[in-house]
């Protein structure tokens, strides 16, 4: 996925992941996954998706500075 915010581009394909974390199992409508990526230039944004009646039930990408990744790191 690709999403371009504040004239940034964040691409789930040429970003590297720096951790992912899932909750449910496949096809649960309640399971979601959380991707954290690092860009080239070393921007961070948080890859979400999940089922329907999860909290992410929509494929989303949202911008973190690096403080907020690494908040997200440690309680993750």
């Amino acid at each position: 996925m690709q999403k371009i915010i504040c004239k940034v581009e964040y691409n789930t394909d040429t970003a590297n992941i720096i951790k992912k974390v899932s909750s449910g199992m496949y096809g649960d409508p309640k399971g979601y996954e959380e991707t954290l990526y690092q860009t080239a230039d070393g921007k961070y944004f948080l890859y979400t998706n999940g089922g329907d009646e999860s909290v992410y039930p929509e494929e989303n990408i949202k911008r973190m500075s690096k403080a907020k990744a690494e908040e997200w790191l440690q309680n993750k």
